[in-house]
């Protein structure tokens, strides 16, 4: 490399470490919106501490056993009628989140939770066809095979 070369490469280079900018570095004020970090709550007041008998009674929703829906008792419904839900994984009563149809009509669906495989529903006011049961729980959601609700 020509020294001419080398010598118009180090202008390069030196121009461009001082066009380089340096940014300016701020503290955040207490309880702002940072750029980037959202919103900072330096003043929210601490938990101050746990309570163990409160953390031995919170239910242990395990994510990683996923909720299974093996049948739907009986498969030929009318809005009103109540069904079972048979399965596996429906986890415990504090981790069962939801029981829903997939038909048009949303009502919430009245259940009960009987065990880690049982539950039973009110079908609620849907559209007659078939529909699908979900199930949500701590370790996911499941669906039911199809199932026909007829006209009221």
């Amino acid at each position: 490399m020509s020294t001419r070369a080398t010598a118009a490469m180090a202008v390069i280079f030196a121009a461009g470490l001082t066009a380089t900018p340096i940014g300016t570095v701020r503290a955040a004020e207490e309880g702002s919106h940072v750029e980037g970090s959202g919103f900072s709550l330096f003043e929210t007041e601490s938990i101050h501490g746990f309570d163990e008998t409160k953390v031995a009674k919170d239910p242990v929703c395990d994510p990683s056993i996923h909720p299974k829906i093996t049948k739907v008792e009986p498969d030929v419904v009318k809005p009103g009628d109540r069904v079972v839900i048979k399965g596996e994984n429906f986890g415990t009563k504090e981790c069962l989140q939801s029981v829903s149809f997939s038909a048009p009509g949303g009502e919430k669906v009245t259940f009960k939770y009987v065990n880690e495989s049982r539950i039973e529903a009110t079908v609620p006011n849907i559209k007659s066809g078939m529909t699908f049961i979900h199930v949500v729980s701590g370790g996911g959601s499941a669906q039911s095979k199809g199932i026909l609700v007829q006209a009221k």
